[in-house]
């Protein structure tokens, strides 16, 4: 189906709320064929036997970040993998040849208003987003963005918004981009 310069795998990166998981799912069922869909921090949860917030909890973020980087490793020696990464997946310097050597790298943004609307309600399980201080979510966002924003670009090969468009239509124009992609 696709031609033999398609990626061994397709790692999404970027912020919470710009859609890895959701646009993930869609990606890998298009793909069909073998491909299957991967979550970096559900893999990490189930190795860790926690969740997420109690591991950020109990090891900090470092622990996290330390445990996030084995899981990574592992998952992009796949193959046909479509693979949603943490938000915070760039912050680790190891980790960015590890998801760049994977296959296609896809940064997803979307505009810090979506990203408000789509993880305002899940806050308690985003400790990044729970652990704000005193700043409004907005301002925390915007800022967060602003730190990481250039790992992201760092990392990624292709930049897609995720803003006002559907999964289907998302995961439609990854697809395109990563038949035309070439190391």
């Amino acid at each position: 189906m696709h031609e033999e310069n398609f990626p061994r795998n397709i790692v999404l990166v970027g912020f919470m709320g710009c859609g890895k998981s959701t646009v993930g799912r869609s990606l890998a069922t298009r793909l069909g064929n073998g491909w299957r869909y991967v979550d970096s921090d559900t893999r990490l949860a189930e190795v860790a036997g926690c969740d997420i917030p109690t591991l950020f909890k109990n090891e900090g973020e470092d622990g996290f970040r330390r445990r996030e980087t084995q899981i990574l490793t592992g998952l992009c020696a796949g193959e046909r993998l479509v693979i949603a990464t943490g938000g915070g997946a760039v912050l680790r310097d190891e980790n960015i040849p590890v998801l760049r050597s994977a296959g296609l790298v896809v940064w997803l943004t979307a505009r810090a208003d979506v990203v408000v609307s789509r993880t305002e309600r899940r806050e308690a399980d985003r400790p990044l987003l729970a652990n704000r201080g005193d700043k409004d979510l907005l301002t925390h966002i915007l800022t967060l963005l602003g730190e990481r924003g250039p790992r992201y670009q760092q990392t990624a090969h292709v930049i897609v918004d995720t803003s006002d468009r559907t999964p289907d239509n998302i995961a439609a124009e990854i697809e395109r981009k990563a038949q035309h992609w070439q190391k």
